[in-house]
């Protein structure tokens, strides 16, 4: 299959809708594991969606994928997660990219990929800056482009963009932190930000201080890590010799929190409750477990790059998502973020991601 518009007709053509949260679910629901559709006799080695689903096999398309390097546990389970599913769709031939840190490397994967005709290129960007004028370049040669996570600076850069939701992970954890105070203005709260220089730190700490503000509390201790376990060590490590006293404590990420935990288990302290950010399994296990200061985590989905392929098939297919009245597939789809805890963990841990 090949779209081959100019490219103001194919804005044209592909004008959609911008949606939020609600249109995640709606993607759940028009999109969902074909699991459900197995052989009475109990056998789920070939699924066969039911007639007139998305999930029914159609034309065959191909798909071209690239992400950064898998060196990062959310990373490399957005890689995973986008070859996993290909496996469930003999209707989708799928080209992988190596994951690569370089973005001239980036480029000259994606221009392979226009060189080679593919009906769509789903891109997770190691800089969506510096990626936007190849994937303009893709679009211009009527291949639509689904970004992913990290936005292109140019929205024509792109048919459909997949986003996570920073602002609103921190918003959830600061939301967490009121409803467990129960309105204890004399609670301490601590954060331990990602790379302060990233944009995604800042939104996340800007949802969280504002969601605090809405119950009257502020962060009265922060540092930032560097997303790795080695440096949530060392800083939670510092923040602790610190602070004397802590309630609440919000790390930003799963990963760089396995460094958090050991140095809250090396200090020996257990007065606070903790909050994890992006989802891991080990972290959901250990929320699970119940037997440490990490209560609950809020998630940032590593479906981002398999949404992406999802919305690309139905895209190249013509179909949209289907419980939408809107007949074409939605220009944004920002994923929720929300608060895993006891109550709610097994439903999420099947989807999380490795650290």
């Amino acid at each position: 299959m090949r779209l081959r518009t100019p490219f103001g007709r194919q804005q044209s053509r592909f004008t959609g809708i911008v949606v939020g949260a609600a249109a995640v679910l709606t993607l759940a629901a028009c999109t969902g594991s074909a699991q459900d559709a197995a052989d009475e006799d109990g056998s789920n080695d070939a699924p066969v969606a039911a007639a007139g689903s998305n999930d029914e096999e159609g034309e065959k398309v191909t798909i071209g994928f690239s992400a950064p390097a898998a060196d990062h546990g959310w990373m490399g389970a957005i890689t995973s997660n986008v070859r996993d599913l290909a496996e469930q769709y003999p209707d989708i031939d799928l080209q992988v990219a190596e994951g690569t840190n370089d973005v001239n490397l980036q480029i000259s994967q994606v221009e392979t990929f226009i060189n080679d005709e593919v009906d769509a290129i789903v891109l997770l960007p190691f800089d969506g800056a510096a990626m936007t004028p190849v994937a303009l370049k893709a679009m211009e040669a009527g291949i639509p482009v689904i970004n992913v996570d990290r936005e292109f600076d140019d929205p024509n850069a792109a048919r459909v963009t997949v986003l996570g939701d920073n602002y609103g992970m921190g918003v959830s954890a600061g939301q967490y932190v009121c409803e467990q105070a129960g309105g204890d203005k004399d609670v301490v709260v601590a954060e331990i930000a990602g790379i302060d220089s990233l944009p995604l730190t800042q939104d996340r700490s800007q949802g969280f201080k504002d969601a605090l503000g809405e119950c009257g509390l502020d962060v009265d201790a922060r540092q930032a890590a560097e997303f790795t376990v080695e440096s949530g060590e060392e800083v939670a490590a510092n923040l602790l010799q610190a602070e004397s006293k802590i309630d609440y404590l919000w790390n930003h990420d799963d990963d760089q929190g396995l460094g958090v935990l050991a140095a809250i288990e090396n200090a020996g302290r257990d007065e606070f409750t903790m909050i994890g950010g992006a989802g891991s399994a080990n972290a959901m296990r250990a929320i699970q477990e119940d037997n440490s200061v990490l209560k609950a985590t809020v998630i940032y989905p590593s479906t981002q790059g398999a949404d992406g392929v999802k919305l690309a098939r139905l895209l190249l297919q013509q179909k949209a998502m289907s419980d939408l009245v809107e007949v074409e597939v939605p220009r944004t789809v920002q994923l929720y973020a929300p608060v895993v805890t006891t109550d709610n963990v097994d439903q999420y841990i099947d989807t999380a991601f490795e650290s």
